[in-house]
């Protein structure tokens, strides 16, 4: 019953997380599992990155249903993402051990300040405006930054992602959370199957619990802000993030 809480707990962050911002259920369910469960890092990065994919798959297809989507600058994206996570991961192992592994808790906090504090309230009239060419290029250069900074730190890919769609390709805040979930996808699943390849299954229930428990609700938070207004939405998203932040970092603090 108390892993279920856990999990539970975890999978509720995790899904507000994604539906709302595209956040990685990792930031939030692997200190949670290591923390309460004792699950060892590698195995709880495993689970949590198997819980992102089937609440990734399923907001993306919310915020597709909507029109919230741009998947052709989305597949180029992520392409560049998948290789430059790869080089930034071999320089990393490269150099001594950095600490900077709380890099994503931060940023997920004051990404969340930010939304409170400075909306994005781009149209999708203004984002018409920039040539197919222009939105390509900057999608393949801003995938290959991403991915090397992911590669090389070892998080805040969905965070990452969230802010240079909205402030460097001028994105609207549905069509980037849209388009970064259906990036964390395939991303999330390449993720975990070297993980389950490399370290074996892990802990089932754990990994039941918490791939259902982010699944409803990514499903919920997706649900909502494809129907909210771009003010509300931006408060919404501005206030999950900042919480989960100072969660997170509560949860860091007793490991």
């Amino acid at each position: 019953m108390y892993k279920f809480i856990i999990c539970f707990i975890a999978g509720i962050g995790a899904g507000l997380g994604t539906g709302f911002a595209g956040m990685s259920a990792a930031a939030v369910i692997s200190p949670m599992l290591i923390t309460f469960l004792g699950v060892p890092a590698y195995e709880a990065v495993g689970i949590a990155l198997a819980s992102d994919v089937l609440a990734s798959a399923v907001s993306a297809y919310t915020y597709g249903k909507n029109k919230n989507l741009d998947v052709r600058n989305g597949i180029v994206m992520m392409a560049a993402v998948l290789v430059f996570t790869l080089v930034g991961s071999f320089i990393a192992s490269l150099l001594p051990n950095t600490a900077m592994g709380s890099f994503s808790v931060f940023m997920t906090f004051l990404l969340g300040i930010k939304f409170i504090v400075k909306p994005v309230m781009t149209t999708k009239e203004s984002m018409a405006d920039v040539s197919s060419r222009k939105r390509m290029i900057q999608s393949i250069i801003s995938g290959t930054a991403v991915g090397f900074i992911c590669g090389f730190i070892g998080a805040g890919g969905g965070m990452m992602m969230l802010l240079i769609l909205t402030s460097v390709l001028g994105y609207e805040l549905k069509t980037a959370v849209g388009t970064s979930v259906f990036i964390m996808t395939f991303t999330a699943f390449t993720g975990a199957a070297s993980h389950f390849a490399i370290g074996g299954m892990p802990d089932v229930w754990c990994l039941i619990y918490c791939v259902a428990a982010t699944l409803l609700w990514a499903r919920i938070a997706a649900k909502f802000a494809n129907k909210a207004s771009a003010a509300t939405l931006n408060r919404a998203t501005g206030f999950v993030l900042a919480i989960l932040g100072i969660a997170i970092m509560g949860v860091n603090y007793l490991k």
